[in-house]
């Protein structure tokens, strides 16, 4: 194996994963606006349910128009407003969130004034709004502390149909559960659809080029949707689904069914995402069917997706090595409480730890490296002796490699097993909530100049990247060049395209690439001092 080589492969395809989303990055998304904007039971009975149908993806969800009185459900952690006319939300705003970083920002509202004609929290009968007549309200505005509970009935009547909904709200959770009863008080026999709908005009910036608004749900596996193109045309479940949702790293309005199959569509219509979980009913005259769920609408915080129903944890996915960044953010949130809740002195002790434990891998691929670089003059001899016959030459370096007793995939191997890691870690500290305006040093020591007052944001006077890309090209200089010239030109602008890359990373990410740069450095130079011959 060419030592080299196999060096520069795992060199550009890191370039090309860590780049793709800076060189390809998804359609703009709408960014988040701000702040503007226990019941009876009745008799229910066994019915005929039919085979699940799977709704047609690019079928409409009707607009709301409706007006009605506005209900205020106030929480330590939300502030909901509801429409009475169907239960619409109109607003719901997260109280321990802000839009910026800027002291007297708003906090986020994941409920815009352009999401509300799309019906969010709404329900539909045969995809014709249920809050066309009139309705009827039982309770009024609900102010819960943290060990409270309270609920809102809404009911109308819809032909032989009556619909009552029932929503129950917890002054410690964003969890909303809701029961639909649907009645007939008719003399035959009545078939529909009943969907449960949210909608939502982004949960992301429109710059941000590493956290986008998408549709999420769950069947047998995680299935996401977040190609604009894909989702104007609309997408729909073959099977049902555990939940649905409008997702990004860092907030989800969910929908979870407790009771019954139901089949998830979603749309991009508008600029407003819309996800709606529908089942089919048949309800048999003076009986009522009744259908739970729950909703979720906050943080995609662990502790509080842990509590739901349907395993709606699982919307929290770091990629392909979910199964190490998970373990990893949950060990940074760990050093972070013991940090007094700095997270950039937590990176940069979990890197530290990331080091010592593959300290003898990388020692040992660092010194690999180095028998590489001593016998490199005799392989050039032999590349020239043998420059026509292949053959002869491959069989002279393998000789060498066992005569200095050199193992080519030594650099190699070390490598490959730590780069799992270093994925799994980008991921987690991409995704990590809990990074969200985190601060690591929020002014420029001596100055005002805000710094790096957000890990989630790039730094935005460029000193870690810049930083960064020197200790990169520090490295460079440090390891053995490759024989080939246009192999070590191409390693020689590795930094340049890293340093380029990562102007625009979060400056979390950037401090931990920086700081492991710096202990491969410590690590390289201890190795080349112990290899110098005493004088």
């Amino acid at each position: 194996m060419d030592t080299p080589r196999v060096i520069l492969a795992i060199a550009l395809s890191l370039a090309v994963l860590v780049g793709w989303n800076i060189l390809f990055p998804p359609a703009p998304q709408t960014p988040i606006v701000a702040e503007n904007q226990t019941a009876a039971q009745a008799p229910q009975t066994a019915a005929k349910t039919p085979a699940p149908q799977a709704p047609a993806p690019d079928a409409p969800i009707p607009a709301f128009t409706a007006a009605g009185k506005r209900l205020t459900v106030d929480t330590p952690r939300y502030r909901a407003v509801i429409n009475t006319a169907g239960g619409i939300l109109e607003s719901f705003t997260l109280k321990h969130y802000t839009t910026t970083i800027a002291p007297d920002a708003p906090d986020i509202d994941l409920v815009s004034q352009a999401s509300l004609a799309k019906a969010p929290l709404g329900i539909l009968w045969d995809l014709a709004p249920t809050w066309t007549g009139a309705w009827q309200v039982q309770g009024g505005d609900l102010t819960l502390n943290a060990a409270q509970s309270g609920s809102i009935q809404l009911s109308t009547r819809r032909g032989d149909l009556e619909v009552v909904r029932i929503l129950r709200f917890q002054g410690d959770s964003y969890a909303i559960q809701e029961e639909i009863r649907v009645t007939n008080q008719g003399k035959a026999q009545v078939k529909g659809q009943l969907s449960a709908t949210l909608a939502s005009a982004g949960l992301s910036a429109p710059d941000d080029r590493y956290n986008h608004t998408k549709i999420a749900y769950w069947t047998n596996a995680l299935e996401q949707e977040g190609d604009a193109k894909d989702l104007q045309t609309g997408i729909a479940s073959e099977q049902p689904v555990r939940w649905g949702s409008i997702d990004s790293n860092y907030f989800l309005m969910a929908m979870v069914p407790t009771s019954g199959d139901m089949f998830l569509r979603a749309k991009l219509e508008d600029g407003v995402y819309r996800v709606a979980v529908t089942d089919t009913l048949i309800v048999d005259p003076g009986v009522s069917q009744v259908r739970t769920l729950t909703y979720y609408l906050g943080p995609k915080t662990e502790a509080d997706l842990a509590a739901m129903p349907g395993g709606l944890a699982q919307a929290i996915h770091y990629g392909f090595f979910d199964v190490i960044a998970k373990p990893l953010k949950r060990f940074l949130v760990f050093l972070a409480a013991h940090t007094g809740g700095n997270y950039g002195v937590a990176i940069i002790i979990l890197t530290v730890i990331i080091k010592i434990l593959f300290w003898p891998l990388s020692h040992k691929s660092y010194k690999s490296m180095e028998q590489m670089r001593r016998i490199q003059p005799l392989m050039a001899k032999i590349r020239e002796k043998y420059a026509d016959d292949r053959e002869k030459m491959n069989a002279e370096i393998m000789q060498l490699y066992k005569t200095y007793k050199v193992n080519p995939a030594g650099g190699c191997l070390p490598m490959l097993l730590q780069i799992p890691v270093f994925f799994a870690l980008y991921q987690a500290l991409l995704g990590a909530i809990e990074l969200r305006h985190a601060p690591f040093i929020p002014h420029l020591p001596g100055t005002d100049i805000v710094w790096l007052a957000d890990l989630s944001a790039k730094d935005p006077l460029y000193i870690t990247p810049l930083v960064m890309g020197a200790t990169m090209f520090l490295q460079q200089r440090m390891t053995p060049s490759a024989a080939d010239p246009t192999q070590a030109k191409i390693m020689m602008a590795m930094p340049v395209i890293f340093t380029f890359l990562f102007l625009s990373f979060p400056s979390g990410l950037v401090l931990y690439w920086l700081v492991n740069n710096v202990l491969s450095i410590f690590q390289q130079w201890l190795l080349t001092r112990s290899a110098k011959p005493a004088n």
